[in-house]
């Protein structure tokens, strides 16, 4: 049995599990152990727990409640269609509940390449581009959305565009933005290895967002390159690659810690740009994703680590 399960409970289920296999001689580990991270958030936790793809403040509301009735402990949602697609208001009233249950509110940022006239990030090698900024105009446009949103009381962006990152890392640091704005890299602009990790730490990312579908083995070795948090789908969509990881919640908090685990939805329609035509798919899986959340942290409950 691996000496670093942390279970309160000696009779719980991975130790049965555990005891089940040894009886039968067989393995209960694949080869090799990966070291803990001793890093952690800045209140001392290991991990917190993100909800992605809430678009708008009714869907922010479902999340809460949802939350409420099964007890997870949600400390940041984050939205896809992006600060352009929502009204003044809609962003105010975000950020005000967000302040008042202590949230994090991350909205993705404006214009992207898949939403331009070019044709490159619709084909099946340019896809690679969706989220990138065309030109010198969308890198401005995005620019402005930021600093609008700055302006509502927004402080979390999803950046989705390298070059972007360094002019928001250097407006950070020149004090044209607040030195407290969270610059959160998006699951489209992949973090694969470590040397890009520390890349991106260096341009000013305050979260990096890892790809949907590295090992454990690769996340490991990604931690011992940078000390900012992580952020990891334990359910993708299908888009990039649908993973569901569950069982492995325990570990990558143990690896990977500070760690931001997520919950989005298989077998789910895309969501970007959302709007009243689709309010109902909004509300539904976003109550559906706090429902696999619930499913993480009672993993988190059950090998010690809640």
């Amino acid at each position: 049995m691996s000496d670093w399960l942390p279970s309160r409970d000696p009779k719980g289920p991975m130790h049965e599990a555990h005891a089940v296999l040894a009886k039968q001689s067989i393995q209960s580990a694949d080869e090799g152990t990966l070291p803990a991270s001793s890093k952690r958030f800045a209140d001392g936790s290991r991990w917190k727990i993100e909800i992605p793809s809430v678009e708008g403040p009714q869907a922010l509301k479902v999340v809460l409640e949802e939350a409420a009735k099964l007890k997870v402990p949600v400390s940041r949602i984050s939205q896809g269609s992006g600060i352009m697609m929502q009204l003044d208001s809609e962003i105010q009233e975000m950020v005000k509940i967000g302040n008042e249950k202590n949230i994090e509110v991350c909205l993705f940022i404006g214009p992207r390449a898949s939403w331009d006239i070019g044709k490159q990030s619709s084909s099946s090698a340019g896809i690679v581009t969706s989220p990138t900024l065309r030109g010198a105009d969308q890198l401005r446009y995005a620019l402005e959305d930021v600093i609008h949103g700055a302006k509502l009381g927004v402080r979390s962006v999803l950046v989705g565009d390298i070059g972007l990152l360094k002019v928001l890392g250097q407006a950070k640091k020149s004090g044209d933005l607040p030195t407290d704005f969270i610059l959160k890299t998006s699951v489209a602009m992949p973090c694969n290895n470590p040397a890009t990790a520390q890349v991106l730490q260096e341009l000013g990312a305050s979260t990096l967002n890892l790809a949907t579908d590295l090992s454990l083995e690769q996340i490991s070795a990604i931690r011992s390159q940078v000390d900012i948090p992580v952020d990891v789908y334990v359910e993708g969509p299908d888009d990039f690659g649908g993973a569901v990881r569950h069982y492995e919640v325990p570990d990558l908090v143990r690896i990977a810690a500070p760690i931001y685990i997520k919950f989005t939805l298989r077998n789910s329609p895309g969501l970007y740009p959302a709007g009243g035509h689709i309010q109902g798919l909004v509300e539904s899986t976003a109550r559906e994703r706090v429902r696999r959340a619930a499913i993480g942290v009672s993993m988190l409950t059950r090998y010690g680590l809640n």
